[in-house]
């Protein structure tokens, strides 16, 4: 009678689903190779044969085979997945990552207004970019700086309610049109040819430049449509703006009211402007808070102008500068898009003053 060496294997049986599972493993290209083994063992060694038999068809060793297969009899298909790795112990306390925000909150070097990596990792004893890392976790970046600057208008609650409702809630059977002018637009061209772009280099240009003169632009943004009406004029005073309202007037249906939103610019205060609009009950002015451009649509047109059209472009005059602010008006115009305004005036009033309490300034 022949003997049978070693221990008896545990019965190992796979249901149907998990046999369904363990073939989309093997057959699929994204999944690791290592789980697609285990789970050819796991099949194999579930269609009786012996565990060196399972080996030596995979080119495994024997301790493989019966490692998998165990763990599956013991935990089914979750034992075949990896367990998460402890990994290497951390070589930095969180006393030393407190340390290093600190430092860079609330001190200075002695030879500069603020900690580069280099200087704070000397003075802690720390790698460079191991302050790098902290600085990235934390969201600091002192190399960094903006600007920013509160409104002293003392009507500032009432303007900003004023306009956030035209711009949330316009009134039926009017236009809402933000206005303003951006002035001495320069014409500028580069003292040397531009090198256009080409694969792997990006386009150059001469920093140094030649100037051919200067333009305005006077704009109105319809806030419904994103049309915008445009004007230039080499000047920009209170005569331009007047003529630049005439535009206005006559093209906007005279059976419409209009409802202006202004800066507190000195020619759109002049008694010619006052007198104009004072013979012409239909237009409505609503002046924005002082140092609050923010709140003027038409603001957030200007910017994009110089990136799309101007910037990097070069202009041997100001009428060829006009030409091109005109081409881009015209194409725009094909096919406006209206911002669009989400935040109420309570959500701005509040952020104004959660602002106001973070650098103590009282809120009036």
């Amino acid at each position: 009678m022949q003997s049978t060496r070693g221990r008896p294997k545990a019965p190992l049986h796979v249901n149907v689903d998990d046999r369904q599972t363990l073939e989309r493993w093997m057959r699929r290209r994204k999944t690791a190779q290592g789980l697609a083994l285990r789970s050819r063992i796991v099949l194999r060694s579930a269609s009786g044969v012996s565990n060196t038999q399972v080996a030596d068809e995979l080119g495994v060793t024997n301790a493989t085979v019966g490692k998998w297969r165990s763990r599956y009899i013991a935990q089914g298909l979750a034992g075949l997945l990896d367990e998460p790795r402890s990994g290497a112990p951390r070589a930095i306390s969180d006393d030393q990552v407190e340390a290093v925000v600190v430092n860079t909150l609330e001190s200075s070097p002695r030879n500069a207004t603020h900690w580069s990596s280099r200087a704070l990792a000397e003075s802690s004893g720390l790698s460079h970019t191991t302050v790098q890392r902290i600085w990235r976790a934390f969201g600091l970046q002192p190399h960094r700086t903006d600007s920013f600057k509160l409104s002293t208008d003392p009507q500032l609650i009432e303007k900003v309610r004023d306009i956030v409702g035209l711009y949330l809630n316009p009134p039926e059977r009017a236009l809402v049109l933000c206005v303003d002018e951006k002035s001495q637009i320069q014409a500028l061209d580069r003292s040397q040819p531009l090198l256009p772009m080409r694969p792997g280099q990006v386009e150059r240009h001469t920093h140094d430049y030649r100037r051919h003169g200067t333009t305005s632009l006077f704009a109105a943004l319809d806030v419904a449509t994103g049309k915008v009406i445009g004007e230039l004029h080499r000047r920009h005073r209170s005569l331009e703006f007047r003529r630049f309202l005439d535009r206005i007037e006559r093209e906007v249906p005279g059976d419409l009211d209009v409802h202006l939103v202004l800066d507190n610019y000195g020619t759109h205060k002049t008694p010619t402007i006052r007198r104009w609009l004072l013979q012409r009950p239909r237009f409505h002015v609503h002046y924005t808070p002082t140092y609050s451009s923010w709140i003027n649509q038409v603001e957030r047109w200007f910017a994009d102008l110089p990136n799309r059209q101007i910037r990097r472009g070069a202009h041997r005059s100001t009428r060829a500068l006009e030409d091109a602010i005109r081409l881009y008006l015209a194409t725009y115009n094909d096919d406006p898009r209206p911002f669009i305004w989400v935040k109420t005036a309570d959500d701005i009033l509040a952020s104004i003053e959660r602002f106001c309490l973070r650098i103590s300034v009282p809120v009036h």
